[in-house]
């Protein structure tokens, strides 16, 4: 398949060069790759031009196409007619060799699918303990493997509010799981969503959808928005052979009082676009998950080493949460 690779970024040069290194010793190579570059400044730019890659092109955006989404749209806007499927990667990225042939041959096995997603193998230790495995509160199971819980999924469980959805799917209230509670086990699983930096679509996608723009500057939950949107059109699938490692670069997020705030109001607007007049009951355990959450960090500001961090975040999402009530 004719593929297009497109890379979002903002003041990262050296993370960019890894995954492009990584993308040169691919089994399959891009046909197109183009760089959005949403930076101030030409070290992006001028790290590749001291580093060039083949089938590479570079845009330098101005200041209305900055931030992820109005990146990703402007990418799509410059793809090559003959491409067939479009790719997208985290700057932060670096692949395993054999990312892109497991990755689209997957729209070879699963016709249907209009999107794939890859998987990141170094965020959470995975372990295969058989499909008769019994697992204990603090670990989740899935499909023959266990993963450590995470505490606020632990004291869901102990109150009621765990999801009752699989992974990668919304429920009517939702704060499910992602794709990263899907385990390595070389399969390739339906789902309705999954991570926009681990992305890939057929472009014949784009001529209908695109990524909103409501979603500004840093994008928190643009992906979740844009895939449960497109699946309800048709087939999205996970495949965890698509795998690279995800090395998160800090630089270019927002503070933790404005992360906060985006965690609860992206969700409240993402939930909305899913399910757009949810039940009572859904509601009730959509405010209830937004406060636990919230009171989970106010103790982490009394208890843990990052007390600021998580007390400016607990602000933040408590005065999201109070605007929502005011002004939806």
């Amino acid at each position: 398949m004719n593929f297009t690779l497109i890379i979002c970024t903002h003041m990262r040069p050296l993370p960019v060069l890894n995954l492009l290194n990584s993308v040169k010793e691919q089994t399959l190579y891009p046909n197109e790759i183009l760089v959005i570059d949403g930076s101030i400044n030409d070290e992006t730019k001028t790290a590749l031009e001291q580093n060039p890659f083949q089938n590479l092109s570079y845009f330098l955006v101005c200041k209305e196409h900055r931030g992820l989404t109005r990146q990703r749209n402007f990418g799509v806007s410059k793809v090559s007619p003959a491409s067939e499927i479009v790719c997208f990667l985290d700057d932060d990225t670096v692949l395993e060799p054999n990312y892109f042939s497991k990755l689209l041959n997957t729209y070879s096995t699963h016709p249907d699918a209009l999107g794939v997603g890859g998987y990141i193998t170094n965020e959470v230790h995975w372990e295969y303990v058989g499909q008769n495995y019994v697992p204990k509160v603090e670990e989740f199971y899935f499909d023959g493997w266990k993963r450590p819980e995470s505490k606020r999924f632990i004291i869901r469980k102990k109150i009621g509010l765990d999801t009752n959805k699989n992974p990668g799917f919304m429920p009517e209230f939702s704060n499910g799981r992602g794709v990263g509670y899907l385990p390595p086990s070389g399969k390739i699983y339906e789902v309705e969503q999954f991570k926009g930096g681990v992305a890939s679509f057929r472009k014949k996608v784009f001529e209908e959808f695109q990524f909103s723009s409501y979603f500004d500057g840093y994008g928190l939950y643009e992906d979740a928005d844009f895939t449960l949107r497109l699946s309800k059109t048709g087939k999205l699938y996970f495949n965890s052979n698509a795998r690279l490692a995800h090395y998160q670069d800090h630089s270019g997020r927002p503070g933790k009082f404005n992360y906060g705030k985006m965690v609860v109001k992206n969700g409240w607007y993402v939930w909305r676009v899913k399910f757009p007049k949810p039940s009572f009951l859904a509601k009730l355990k959509w405010n209830a998950i937004v406060l636990l959450l919230s009171l989970i960090l106010l103790k982490n500001a009394i208890t843990s080493s990052k007390k600021r961090e998580s007390l400016y975040e607990f602000f933040g999402r408590i005065s999201a949460w109070f605007s929502l009530l005011i002004r939806k």
